[in-house]
């Protein structure tokens, strides 16, 4: 039941999320710890919106606290940027959070965070994954005490990850000028954590489906994608100057223009990347999933920039991050880091640059939009996660290996396969990529025309 993903468990709450399991996952991480052969061990644990993370929370710092391991817990709801920041402000060794991150609101999941301040490396939580086997047929058989005695004894002490993090984003953000410029503000956090945290900043934003509701409302899922944003869309284009939306973590971003257009992830990492290269004159190494953008890469040669490509995940970014030297990292689901923050994608953090970049240029969103196409032409891109049956799933991924020549009308020029298959073709790609845990493929394409992205997948959809 307890399956580790890109970096963390998610269940179904009541079905797989349970208290039990919950314990068993904090036990993994517990022996974990213990195995570094460290001394006075702490950790930090937050929680999202959702129902029973508050509880779920609980258990897992009890756990820590029983088994001699110092934990700071959120005293309210917190973000997965919140709770990264604090495991590397409070110097702990590692950080949880209870979170199912942009999933439907039957979800939940527990999340590992690094010392570095961001996700936790792929061979750290392969490490905890690998206790869990034997917790699940040996159940841990400690009995834990009311919270409040782990409190009055100083083993778990509450600590106000909300507050230590606005300072951070004062300190980085500058918000003083985004105060004076009179910009028209409007907010989605989609019932997740990033309620009640803008408002904190700027008191005169607008914001939508901010109130606490761990049904998410009338939102099917907490991400901030087109599919999902009709509302905060048409809202904007009513007299608002720039829409944002977060997940149900916080840490992806939306972006609508002052037209009410969506602003996708690919767009809105171009945005940041040429921010930090061209106006603020920063430097450092560009790292992006295989998922992501090639204006990317058009960008990089442009000036020279070294370019690392990583599979999908951010926490293969993070990793590079946390060793210093790199610009910007993030991948095509909304996620990003940069150097101007800690390794950690962060929807609130990076919604200010793009306020910031907007006032800095003296631009509407949609006229720095304009200027990426006026720069690298057209770019168009679409994602379909398909579910198949197992022989679908076969048969396509058996399509994809034997390097098909042809993929529609469009020849392929190349195939790259660091995470799935992906094909390149004349001013476009199309991704191929398997779940490992359902039957599902995901299909990703870029191109220069609608027309070109939809062929793209359509016809590998149907490969027999």
């Amino acid at each position: 039941m307890i399956k580790f993903g890109t970096d963390g468990w998610r269940g179904l709450i009541a079905r797989d999320f349970t208290f039990d399991n919950v314990r068993i996952a904090a036990m993994a991480t517990v022996n974990y710890l213990k195995k570094q052969n460290q001394e006075n061990l702490t950790a930090v644990v937050g929680y999202d919106t959702r129902f029973l993370s508050n509880k779920f929370a609980e258990e897992v710092a009890c756990v820590f606290a029983e088994n001699g391991i110092k934990t700071y817990l959120s005293k309210g709801i917190s973000s997965t940027p919140q709770v990264s920041f604090c495991t590397k402000h409070y110097n702990a060794d590692i950080g949880i959070i209870i979170t199912a991150s942009h999933n439907p609101a039957e979800y939940s999941g527990y999340k590992l965070k690094a010392n570095y301040g961001g996700p936790s490396s792929p061979e750290t939580i392969a490490q905890v994954e690998a206790e869990i086997p034997y917790l699940t047929e040996n159940p841990p058989k400690i009995i834990l005490k009311p919270i409040k005695n782990y409190i009055d004894n100083g083993a778990i002490e509450y600590k106000d990850f909300k507050n230590e993090y606005l300072n951070l984003i004062r300190s980085k953000i500058d918000i003083d000028g985004i105060n004076k410029s009179n910009l028209k503000i409007i907010f989605d956090p989609m019932h997740g954590s990033g309620i009640n945290t803008l408002g904190y900043l700027f008191p005169y934003v607008k914001e939508i489906h901010s109130d606490y509701n761990p049904s998410f409302g009338e939102i099917d899922h907490p991400e901030p994608i087109e599919s999902m944003l009709g509302t905060l869309m048409a809202l904007t284009a009513q007299g608002y100057d720039i829409g944002l939306a977060s997940d149900g973590d916080a840490d992806r971003l939306g972006a609508v223009d002052e037209k009410g257009k969506f602003v996708d992830a690919h767009k809105i990492y171009m945005l940041i990347l040429k921010y930090l290269y061209e106006y603020k004159s920063l430097r450092g190494k560009i790292v992006k999933t295989v998922s992501l953008t090639s204006m990317v890469d058009k960008f990089a040669q442009k000036y020279a920039i070294e370019l690392v490509e990583t599979p999908v995940g951010f926490k293969y970014a993070a990793e590079l991050m946390s060793q210093g030297g790199v610009l910007i990292g993030g991948e095509e689901s909304g996620g990003l880091g940069t150097c101007l923050h800690i390794p950690e994608r962060d929807g609130i953090f990076n919604g200010l640059l793009l306020i910031e970049m907007m006032l800095n240029r003296g631009k509407k969103l949609s006229e720095l939009v304009q200027e990426l196409n006026d720069e690298f032409g057209e770019h168009h891109f679409l994602r379909i996660d398909q579910k198949v049956t197992e022989e679908q799933k076969t048969a396509i991924l058996s399509a994809a290996s034997h390097n098909p020549e042809n993929i529609g009308e469009y020849k392929v020029l190349e195939i790259n396969k660091r995470d799935g298959f992906k094909f390149l073709v004349d001013s476009g790609w199309l991704l191929i990529r398997a779940s490992g845990t359902e039957p599902l493929i995901r299909f990703y394409a870029e191109g220069d025309s609608r027309q070109k992205v939809e062929t793209l997948i359509y016809s590998a959809l149907n490969w027999k």
